[in-house]
């Protein structure tokens, strides 16, 4: 197997393949070795097995059709995609490079090829001077020189065609990257925005927190710092992970109405209050969660 599938990248590249339509094992194959340009082909005993572990761990699904098993990707099996899209654009570059570096061995290989044949057709030709058929003997070699050539040309074409679909592929790839990370750090302004409506509509311990943050007050307007972000955790920058950063939003959030009913008393009444606005907080967000993007 060439370099560029060690450390499991093979199994990556599996998942690409049947995200880009369910696929059964020899076409799976057959595609392997389409992308080669028909300098590799992976063998079933290969590509079965990774086939099957991928299902057992819930990434692809199968169906059988026509006596054979016709594999999917899942949900699952696409948001590993998505977490590893970066690691994939850098894998078709490889296989790029791998073509090119596979194509130069093949004309390497035929070169030198070549260069026995000559000998050999000048030897042929030296030790059947005198012989009968001479013309004939020299004319095959010829003929075996041109195919010999005529095939290295072929895959050097072959190889230079992938190499530029290869790189046009991970150019695209990078683009998708880009872009899921541009709409997942909307998704999470767009939250926080909503955070910020509902606390500044409520009273109690969630309003004065809300307050101190979108421009009111916390106790009074002298104790809010000078520097203080006009947007609630405006602060707290994005890191490109969603889920990240909405884990430091909701930490953020609870160390806040800590500190506000430190600083101003816990009642049961502003228990009671804080409980309506938490139960509001939650169904808006469970609401904001629960609806396709």
């Amino acid at each position: 197997m060439p370099p560029v599938f060690a450390h499991g990248r093979l199994r990556l590249y599996l998942l690409k393949l049947l995200d880009e339509a369910p696929r059964h094992g020899y076409e799976v194959i057959r595609l392997l070795e389409e992308r080669f340009q028909g300098l590799y082909a992976p063998s079933a005993g290969t590509v079965y097995p990774r086939l099957s572990k991928l299902e057992a761990e819930g990434l692809v699904t199968y169906a059988t059709e026509g006596g054979r098993k016709v594999y999917s990707i899942t949900e699952a099996g696409r948001a590993e995609l998505a977490d590893r899209s970066g690691e994939l654009a850098d894998l078709e570059l490889e296989i790029r490079d791998s073509v090119t570096e596979l194509a130069a061995e093949i004309r390497s290989d035929v070169r030198g090829a070549a260069g026995d044949l000559r000998r050999e057709m000048r030897a042929a030709a030296s030790a059947s001077a005198t012989q009968v058929g001479e013309d004939d003997s020299w004319q095959a070699a010829k003929e075996e020189l041109r195919k010999a050539r005529q095939e290295w040309k072929e895959q050097a074409r072959r190889a230079k065609d992938e190499s530029r679909r290869a790189r046009e592929e991970a150019q695209a790839a990078r683009r998708q990257a880009k872009e899921a990370q541009d709409r997942a750090r909307e998704e999470v302004q767009r939250i926080a925005g909503q955070l910020q409506e509902q606390f500044a509509k409520s009273g109690g311990v969630l309003g004065s927190l809300a307050g101190a943050w979108l421009g009111g007050t916390h106790g009074s307007g002298a104790d809010r710092p000078s520097d203080q972000p006009s947007g609630w955790a405006g602060d707290l920058s994005a890191t490109g992970d969603p889920a990240r950063d909405l884990d430091r939003l909701l930490d953020r959030f609870r160390d806040e109405v800590r500190d506000a009913a430190r600083d101003h008393g816990v009642t049961a009444a502003r228990v009671a209050e804080a409980r309506d606005h938490l139960a509001a907080a939650a169904a808006r967000l469970g609401a904001t969660f629960g609806s396709r993007p």
